[in-house]
């Protein structure tokens, strides 16, 4: 007899993979491109740009800690916005 299978089935038989956010993923492309001009328009400086995403990010583990997040969640959210850190510190000026 042949096996019954469904769309909802997962076809590898493991774990199916949430598929990315895309409301999170269009705020982080909006806080991005927010930093970046402002810092275009010296609004702000990169230092200060570099100073709110570090911010976003102790502010993240404080709130996931409190709430008891998921540490998968915590870890994902951490690791964006410390590659967006990244990616402005690396225009900083080296000393």
């Amino acid at each position: 007899m042949a096996e019954t299978t469904n769309d909802n089935d997962n076809p590898r038989g493991g774990r199916r993979a949430n598929p990315p956010d895309a409301h999170g993923e269009a705020a982080i492309l909006l806080v991005e491109s927010l930093l970046h001009g402002l810092i275009a328009r010296s609004v702000i400086s990169l230092a200060d740009a570099v100073e709110i995403v570090e911010a976003a990010a102790d502010a993240k583990e404080e709130i996931a800690f409190e709430l008891g997040a998921n540490a998968t969640t915590r870890q994902t959210s951490i690791a964006l916005l410390d590659s967006i850190r990244a990616s402005l510190s690396h225009d900083l000026p080296r000393d």
